[in-house]
């Protein structure tokens, strides 16, 4: 089994920087893919970024793109979302995702395992 924890969240200002981590444990070797996703109030779960664990290969959404970076620690599975430049468009809960088998997704149902999700709120 696999458990992911999220933390990091929190209020800021537009235009402020703010990093999520999740840590992830347990059976972790067999993870082939992780991402970020967020939901805001009233909307669907969207993609913000994945990363292949091995290669450090990344993808990011269009609206992230630039501003947000996904990277994983060289010492164990924790994984990293730096967000800068932030705007009250990205205020949503933030959710780390994992899965076993397969790439870099950006379908939430390709995802086998998950955090419980962080609280991003941009506003000034």
């Amino acid at each position: 089994q696999v458990q992911l924890v999220e933390s990091g969240g929190g209020q800021v200002q537009p235009g402020d920087s703010l990093r999520l981590s999740c840590a992830i444990s347990g059976r972790a070797f067999v993870l082939t893919a992780m991402a970020w996703f967020r939901q805001a109030p009233e909307k669907d779960r969207e993609f913000v970024g994945a990363l292949l664990p091995n290669s450090r290969y990344t993808s990011y959404a269009d609206s992230v793109k630039g501003r947000f970076t996904i990277s994983r620690s060289n010492t164990d599975y924790t994984v990293y979302l730096q967000m800068d430049s932030l705007n009250p468009e990205d205020t949503a809960v933030y959710y780390c995702a994992a899965r076993r088998g397969g790439g870099a997704s950006r379908r939430d149902g390709d995802y086998d395992f998950w955090g419980q999700g962080t609280q991003v709120t941009v506003s000034s």
